[in-house]
């Protein structure tokens, strides 16, 4: 239980330290895998969830309170820009062991006159600009060097169309700037989410504030992630809004209340990935805690990817166990697969890394949206495999990996918390794998490495 001071995502330092395993250069050794695993995980909390409620509890009629939220960078950067903007957020004590619950106040009305740091963060750079511009007075956005890089014009042009004072000098990305007049007047426009789910899911969690609502209108030939705006409507029918479909591609929000509520945030399902793939790749089994019964999260998903690449997957009480038998270091046979991700493509770079240990051949496709995420993820995920030895090339909406034997070396995590990863996959069968930045984890789970090595301790005993 926490019950103590302010509480740091990072633990006592930000980044791991030499004594936490890295080597001279700054590299993390991925451990590799030396026998089959019996092992259990318990996984902090939704970050989809944790800033989707956050948001919503910063617009409520009332006080909030989330439990066992999900505290990492992106997390605490949605809080901090939160607090900029006059919403009171206290830590209070609670049951989860991964930080304290978080009791939300919402202001009478939102200040302007600040700044905001989105770091890498999509959800904060797309879901606070609709909030900001409730608030009275300029809040200027920036973020990384990456964050520059990623698509921000959909946002900016929807801003614009509900009229609100936007200037970006142009770029469509950050930096950028609006000014609040403390209403927004809200009404039907049309856009193109082509490029990621959260132009959607923001405009949808501000929208019961607007004057008259929302009429929104997808105009582009796709839509990828759907699960993650069925997330946002959940998320908003919990406290008394209510989203309508007439038809796909379109939703109707009404001017509603936002209740403040209690929450319990969900474990992060798509942080599991890299666990439950290490029971195919080591063998034995790994239970993921306190997995959900149902839920939006697409994390779920691996129920039924999982066992394509061999794995057997069950419930065990309140755990999902998955199953990797001898495991792929014992000699079970990994088929390639060919796989359409289009709604769960953040689960793409821990299949990816199985694909290219796999016995043949896949084709994941249906993810040429994670070009415009924390790094070119198509792009990296084929230059750091094929740096090790491997065989991936880029299709225009996914890549095809041609399994080879792979050697060790340098694995770039290029900021991407899931690029990371990727690369414990891939040691845990390959010898001398360096992931250059492993403290890249901490944007959605700061305590990767240290549950990465429990994990891998928990084994099973000899047959």
């Amino acid at each position: 239980m926490y019950s103590g001071a302010r509480f740091s995502p990072y633990g006592d330092e930000e980044r791991p330290s030499t004594a936490e395993g890295l080597d001279e250069a700054g590299n993390w050794p991925a451990p590799r895998a030396t026998t089959r695993l019996d092992a259990r995980v318990a996984l902090p909390g939704s970050k989809s969830l944790t800033n989707r409620e956050l948001v919503l509890s910063a617009l409520a009629s009332g006080p909030s309170l989330l439990r066992r939220p999900l505290h990492s960078r992106d997390s605490m950067l949605m809080i901090e820009a939160l607090r900029s903007l006059g919403v009171v957020i206290d830590e209070v004590n609670g049951d989860g062991t991964d930080g304290p619950d978080l009791r939300i106040t919402p202001p009478a009305e939102l200040s302007g006159s600040t700044s905001i740091d989105c770091g890498l963060a999509g959800t904060v750079m797309r879901f606070l600009p609709p909030v900001a511009a409730l608030a009275f007075g300029p809040v200027a956005f920036d973020g990384d060097e990456g964050a520059r890089r990623r698509p921000m014009r959909t946002t900016i042009d929807s801003l614009r169309a509900l009229g609100v004072d936007v200037n970006d000098d142009g770029r469509g990305a950050l930096p950028f700037s609006l000014w609040g007049t403390g209403a927004v007047r809200g009404g039907e426009i049309a856009i193109d989410a082509s490029a990621s789910s959260q132009f959607v899911s923001g405009l949808l969690l501000a929208a019961a504030r607007f004057d008259e609502g929302l009429v929104l209108r997808h105009t582009g030939d796709h839509l990828p992630s759907m699960p993650h705006i069925e997330m946002t409507i959940a998320t908003l029918a919990a406290r008394g809004v209510m989203v309508d479909s007439p038809e796909s591609g379109v939703w109707v929000v009404a001017p509603t209340p936002i209740a403040g509520i209690t929450v319990d945030i969900e474990p992060d399902l798509s942080n599991a990935a890299p666990f439950l793939v290490a029971a195919v790749i080591a063998g034995g089994t790994v239970a993921v805690e306190a997995w959900p019964e149902s839920t939006t999260q697409v994390g779920a998903d691996l129920v039924t990817l999982l066992p394509q690449f061999g794995a057997a997957v069950r419930r065990d009480a309140t755990r999902l166990v998955v199953d990797g038998g001898a495991g792929l270091l014992g000699g079970l046979r990994v088929p390639g697969i060919r796989l359409d991700l289009s709604t769960g493509g953040e689960l793409a770079p821990a299949l990816v890394a199985l694909a290219a240990l796999a016995d043949g051949p896949s084709e994941i496709t249906g993810i040429g949206h994670l070009r415009g995420h924390e790094t070119d993820r198509l792009a990296a995920l084929a230059a750091e495999i094929n740096s090790l030895g491997g065989a991936v090339t880029e299709l225009d909406d996914g890549l095809a990996i041609d399994p080879r034997p792979l050697h060790g070396g340098i694995w770039r995590a290029y900021d991407d918390h899931r690029m990371a990863t990727a690369g414990a996959i891939i040691g845990l069968a390959v010898d001398g794998v360096l992931v250059d930045d492993i403290g890249s984890t901490s944007k959605t789970l700061p305590q990767f490495a240290t549950l990465w090595h429990a994990v891998l301790d928990q084994t099973a005993p000899s047959p």
